[in-house]
């Protein structure tokens, strides 16, 4: 036995899953699962869509990754169910987990604590649309509350629009939001183990950054670095630190942000589940931090923890 599998025993990493990411969540699990073994440790994929938990006490595993997206991964649902076996996981427990996956209440936090996030409002069937724009401006985003990779997501343009783009992110969830559009730019800052991580500008050539320009595309630009200045490099950092923290992230995660004309950073939104492909942010960011995939894959894994 190596050094390793004794520090963590047998590892399952949880992937695939029944969620509208499940196909992203099957790349993530793959990576870390190569990963992993390279490293000589003893770990398997576990699909939950494909057995149940208690599988994992009969198989004997010791430790997860979680490398789960969606409802059911990074909802706190499975957090809460692996608190319950009392194994260990990777990433944040259950509290943070279903915070970060309602953009809707995450907002209500960080407005609560006096952290910058863009305009928003709800949306449903008897809304005034032509008010809400009114009040946010256009364009504006649409987004169902409690989805990630940017699904149902709709960037509106004109008030006509944003009716049809409500529907839209209805089919996906019951609470809508809709955001002011800040046209200075996206960034984004990976956390791992309470230190942020060089911030990366996400420029892609879609109308946004979407479902295709995320994992499908070759053309999307990751800036790193990110062509910040450094005291505003520093300061995003430090909010990014503050905003995970508010949510009672732990391990690591990501928080997205977008820009102002003039320069003033807004939070968007917590990841606590953050993508493992080979087109994701947080990988990229370490690499640039001088931390190569099995080297980040084995610092998540050496912080998992259960409660």
């Amino acid at each position: 036995m190596t050094q390793l599998e004794h520090s963590f025993g047998k590892v399952a990493v949880m992937l695939g899953g029944k969620s509208a990411e499940r196909e992203v969540s099957l790349r993530s699990g793959r990576a870390v699962l190569a990963a992993l073994c390279s490293l000589g440790i003893d770990a398997y994929p576990f699909d939950p869509a494909e057995k149940p938990l208690e599988q994992l006490h009969v198989e004997g595993y010791n430790r997860v990754f979680i490398a789960l997206h969606g409802r059911g991964g990074e909802d706190g649902t499975l957090q809460g169910a692996l608190d319950w076996l009392g194994i260990p996981y990777t990433g944040s427990g259950v509290l943070a987990s279903a915070l970060a996956m309602d953009k809707w209440r995450t907002k209500l936090l960080w407005e609560a604590m006096g952290l910058p996030v863009p305009e928003f409002s709800l949306l449903c069937e008897s809304t005034d649309f032509a008010a809400v724009t009114a009040q946010l401006g256009l364009p504006c985003f649409v987004k169902p509350a409690n989805e990630g990779s940017s699904i149902g997501i709709s960037k509106v343009k004109q008030t006509s629009d944003l009716e049809a783009a409500y529907y839209a992110a209805a089919k996906y969830d019951s609470c809508v939001i809709v955001e002011r559009y800040l046209a200075g730019g996206e960034f984004t800052v990976g956390i791992l183990a309470g230190e942020a991580l060089p911030v990366i500008r996400i420029i892609p050539a879609t109308e946004f950054y979407d479902y295709d320009a995320k994992y499908l595309r070759d053309d999307t630009k990751y800036l790193i670095p990110s062509g910040l200045g450094a005291p505003e490099e520093k300061a995003m950092q430090a909010l990014a630190l503050e905003a995970f923290d508010a949510l009672g992230g732990r391990g690591w995660g990501r928080v997205d942000f977008l820009v102002d004309n003039d320069g003033r950073p807004s939070c968007l939104e917590a990841n606590t589940s953050p993508g493992m492909t080979d087109h994701s942010l947080v990988p990229m960011a370490a690499r640039a931090a001088g931390i190569e995939f099995p080297q980040l894959v084995l610092k998540i894994l050496s912080e998992a923890r259960h409660g």
